[in-house]
């Protein structure tokens, strides 16, 4: 349909102008209708989080987001913008992209009552209608709703004039989705005029009182621990938001490293070929999922996915720095890379200090050899690596490091009894570079279930007895 110029072209196309809760209901019916995922890209919510927000766009309602760092929060309320109209028709030059049927503002409804089907007609596209605020205890009713601006006065107007107002970030959202980030970080006094925005419809601004209908739905996200603790969040403010939606860290290993392959930096920007063995994906999926449990960690804070994120490139740098400076084809990272996660995991996870003080870089360690032996165990058995054992039993010994070349794995996979048959069940067996991965592997399982001895120095490991 050929958009509108005007308000009397606007009428004859008979185009609908709808409340944004009508328009996100409806285009949510569309999605159910032909099955359509409303959050593509959302991965683990499709039976938990997803329906109650499918229930709350049906209801028309203001919904509060409750969860850890590192959920996706802030990523499932910007993807609510999918549910907005491509394009609607506003007052042309107004402020807070009035409705050209039903303006609110005084400015537009003078302009409408001079010029008629005239009216300038303009549209905006759904990206222009969503507006976001990061909540911090200097966050004014300015900001939010708006403030009286001296220069409008000082041009004639009266002081109680609506027109001297300068519109805040939740007016200029008129007809869109606004969002709040950590909402308990609000003042008090700025909260008390968010409610009173949401339910009364009225702004108080500097001693007069407006009535401002906005036709915005109204998001936000908060740690629960600052959501429900006393003192910090108004009760009559949570009495406005009409669901509360519970958010989640994955539920599965298979989600945590979908999410880990999804949004770690794409594997096409590296200088060679990226290969990461599926053990090694696992490890370190492994390890975000037991910080999760630590009592040596303050879970109140949450491990966030990035964790797992961040610790994927960090193993590949680290194996890509290998293949630069040995010159090798392919990048593939081994056991002795994963100590690059110290650095990216550090500051991402709060310990629980309770008695003597413990060190994050022990902690890390500690976490990685309970994922290895549980990524081990999935894999391999003991017994079926007893050859291996009984040749480091009499007296023989390996050295690795994540700078010795491949190939010179390849010489102790051969010397060594059903090595090679292990690395085998794998799966690993294209490359020196997988097969270097999965020897390191194999040696550090039988470390960690006490089967050989490990000597550190240095960037150096030796395996013996």
């Amino acid at each position: 349909m050929k958009e509108a110029k005007n308000l009397g072209e606007l009428k004859k196309n008979g185009h609908p102008v709808l409340t944004v809760r009508e328009e996100m209901r409806k285009n949510l019916v569309r999605y159910l209708e032909t099955a359509t995922r409303i959050l593509p890209g959302i991965v683990g919510y499709d039976d938990t989080v997803i329906p109650d927000i499918e229930n709350a766009i049906l209801s028309g309602h203001h919904m509060v987001f409750l969860g850890e760092r590192g959920q996706a929060k802030s990523r499932v309320i910007r993807g609510l913008v999918s549910l907005l109209d491509e394009r609607i028709p506003i007052v042309q030059g107004c402020e807070i992209s009035d409705n050209p049927c039903a303006p609110i503002c005084r400015s537009c409804r003078r302009r409408l009552e001079k010029e008629g089907d005239a009216l300038p007609v303009e549209w905006i596209g759904r990206e222009q209608r969503y507006g976001e605020k990061l909540a911090t205890p200097d966050v004014s009713i300015a900001d939010l709703i708006g403030e009286i601006d001296p220069i409008k006065v000082a041009e004639g107007r009266y002081l109680a004039d609506e027109e001297t107002i300068h519109y805040g970030l939740i007016p200029r959202t008129n007809r869109g989705i606004f969002a709040i980030n950590e909402l308990p970080d609000l003042t008090e006094k700025v909260q008390v005029g968010l409610f009173n925005l949401m339910e009364e419809k009225d702004v108080q601004i500097k001693g007069y009182k407006i009535r401002l209908p906005l036709d915005v739905v109204i998001v936000a996200s908060a740690n629960p621990e600052d959501y429900t603790s006393r003192g910090r969040i108004i009760t009559p403010l949570k009495d406005r938001f009409d669901v509360q939606i519970r958010t989640h860290y994955p539920r599965t290993i298979q989600d945590e490293l979908l999410i880990m392959e999804q949004e770690a930096a794409p594997s096409s920007q590296r200088s060679k070929p990226v290969q990461v063995p599926q053990f090694m994906k696992e490890i370190l999926g492994y390890m975000t999922f037991e910080a999760r449990k630590s009592n040596e960690i303050n879970q109140t804070s949450g491990v966030s996915v990035r964790v797992t994120i961040n610790n994927y490139e960090s193993i590949i740098s680290n194996a890509e720095k290998r293949s630069l400076r040995l010159k090798e084809g392919e990048v593939v990272p081994r056991i002795s890379d994963l100590h690059s996660v110290l650095a990216s995991t550090g500051g991402k996870i709060e310990m629980e200090y309770v008695g003597e003080e413990k060190k994050e870089d022990e902690l890390v360690e500690k976490l990685l050899n309970r994922a290895i032996v549980k990524v081990f165990d999935q894999y391999l058995s003991i017994n079926s690596l007893q050859k291996v054992v009984d040749y480091f039993n009499s007296g023989w010994g390996v050295e690795v490091s994540d700078t010795m070349p491949s190939q010179d794995y390849l010489e102790g996979i051969k010397e060594i009894p059903g090595l090679k048959e292990a690395i085998g069940s794998l799966g690993t067996l294209e490359s020196p570079a997988l097969m270097a991965s999965a020897t390191e592997f194999v040696l550090e399982g039988l470390h960690l279930h006490q089967k050989l001895n490990k000597e550190v120095e240095g960037g150096r490991i030796t395996y013996g007895k």
